[in-house]
């Protein structure tokens, strides 16, 4: 090693090879076994993992003194502490002799390494999709607990250069440079031209709305590789793990890039339902529509990023294998170009009695369809500054759900679905939509947006509408607070369809029980709410 903390990688490589020795390691090792990477090795050593930083200068990350590896490895534990603090234990030197070393031994360091708890690698996220068994109770939670990451994540000051419209085209016009290098010659340089058209055209229509998300807030320190591959159910619960510690603009970025690149791998990975699911579930928790005109322009991008890695993949590996990541290389190219593709925006109103089963049905619609579900019941008390979980304790017609609170209510579901449609998306509107302005107000934004308007009447029984009130509020697990004297108000002051809405209104019979209601349900959908065929 040279003075300024230099070493050659056969030098790191022989440091390596000797941590084999289980004798290295202050507890129980096993068979220690060595996981390589192109900018790190991780030891997999009984309980425990060390993960080394190469000692390499990429351009993009320099690792090449003791020094920087030490920062970085420092950096890595601060930063994973945030989304993964039971996996992220310490910063760990290794001392002794190149052919002898030791993990907490005495004397100078000679490397130093990030050690983590070791899990099940079956508990990965991708694997589970794999295997088929991950459920939609994991997409939730890990919905939930990205909102909550990202509401607490620092934000970055409007006055540096994270986040700025220069910023986020600049590693944008990078990766299109390195993968066309990398697919030069290749069959998939058109497609390429278009993408990058199509991105720069974007970019330009955006640009405002990229500056704007900066002066707002919503450029923050994200974990910035957000893939199934980086997560992991574990006892404690969802932890994220091997955020970008390397390049912080990688790292201080819009949240809504960050959810486009897992709505992405959900949907490359053929679970676009739970990309669909997971959107919804954030945006309903974070309450950022307004940023919705970004999501395709940044999933194209991050697919293409992807589709980077797979062709430089494919330039290191053996024939077979080369074969298998170019393969992946043009699923990712596909994955973007589908991100272009026009969405079928239209105005889909739900409408029915308390316990009818309109969320359930929007639920399942929302997943099918790609579309946004905006909800009274969360929108009215994020209006009344209440987490949607919480109880108001108003009493029926009153406090937040008097004349005044429901009337901005409306007017607020109203705008929101104008943004939702102007960025090109469908959107289901899940409220009770008992009185004819209400309704009105929805017909008259889809006529003025030119999009296909269809209200959703969900039906059933007075005693099963009761049952599930009281199941639900046994719950506590939803944002409405209906409860059986909500319920016999409703059905005393709800106003009739009108003959003039009869055209637009299907009804739906939810009365068997959840979830077999929804199968049946589903197919009394009429055709109007589904995607016209692709041409």
């Amino acid at each position: 090693m040279t003075a300024d903390g230099h070493h050659g990688a056969g030098e790191q490589a022989a440091l390596v090879a000797a941590l084999r020795n289980p004798a290295c390691y202050p507890h129980p090792a096993g068979q220690v076994e060595v996981i390589e990477t192109h900018i790190s090795y991780v030891l997999l050593s009984g309980a425990h993992a060390y993960k080394i930083k190469k000692a390499v200068a990429l351009g993009f990350l320099d690792f090449s003194t003791l020094a920087r590896r030490r920062f970085f490895c420092e950096e890595e534990l601060r930063l994973n502490r945030r989304l993964a603090p039971e996996l992220y234990q310490a910063v760990v030197a290794i001392t002794g002799p190149r052919d002898a070393p030791h993990f907490a031994g005495s004397g100078e360091a000679i490397e130093y390494a990030v050690q983590m708890a070791r899990f099940p690698q079956e508990a990965l996220l991708d694997r589970q999709l794999a295997a088929g068994v991950l459920s939609p109770d994991v997409i939730d939670q890990l919905a939930d607990r990205l909102a909550d990451f990202h509401e607490r994540a620092e934000r970055a000051p409007p006055d540096r250069r994270f986040g700025s419209p220069a910023a986020v085209w600049e590693p944008m016009a990078q990766n299109f440079a390195q993968l066309g290098e990398e697919l030069s010659g290749a069959a998939h340089d058109p497609r390429l031209a278009d993408l990058e058209a199509w991105s720069r055209q974007r970019f330009s229509q955006l640009a405002d709305l990229l500056a704007t998300r900066l002066g707002d807030g919503w450029i923050r320190e994200c974990h910035g590789d957000l893939h199934l591959g980086n997560i992991v159910v574990t006892a404690a619960g969802l932890r994220v793990f091997d955020c970008i510690e390397f390049d912080p603009g990688l790292r201080w970025i819009d949240v809504l890039n960050e959810i486009a690149f897992l709505t992405m791998d959900l949907a490359e990975r053929g679970r676009a339902d739970y990309g669909h699911r997971l959107l919804n579930r954030y945006l309903e928790a974070m309450g950022d529509y307004r940023g919705l005109p970004l999501l395709a322009f940044y999933t194209v991008h991050r697919a293409l990023v992807r589709a980077k890695v797979a062709a430089i993949r494919a330039s290191q590996e053996n024939p077979a294998e080369r074969l298998a990541e170019l393969a992946n290389c043009d699923q990712y190219l596909d994955c973007a170009a589908r991100a272009t593709l026009p969405r079928n925006p239209r105005l889909l109103l739900m409408h029915g009695l308390a316990g009818s089963g309109k969320s359930r049905l929007a639920q399942q619609l929302l997943e099918r369809l790609g579309a946004l579900r905006i909800r009274s019941d969360v929108e009215r008390k994020r209006l009344c500054g209440l987490p949607a979980l919480a109880h108001s304790d108003s009493a029926v017609g009153d406090g937040i759900y008097d004349a005044a609170a429901t009337t901005a209510t409306y007017d607020r579901l109203v705008g929101l679905a104008e943004q939702i449609l102007a960025a090109g998306y469908p959107v289901l509107v899940d409220a009770a939509n008992l009185k004819v302005w209400q309704r009105a107000a929805f017909r008259d934004l889809a006529a003025a947006s030119g999009v296909p308007f269809v209200i959703l009447a969900c039906v059933a029984p007075e005693a099963v509408l009761q049952s599930r009130l009281a199941t639900r509020q046994a719950a506590g697990r939803d944002a409405s607070e209906a409860d059986q004297a909500v319920l016999a108000y409703q059905m005393r002051t709800c106003e009739a369809i009108t003959p003039d809405e009869e055209a637009c209104t299907f009804r739906i019979d939810t009365s068997a029980p959840f979830p077999d209601a929804l199968p049946a349900a589903l197919q009394d959908v009429p055709a109007a709410c589904w995607p016209a065929p692709a041409r």
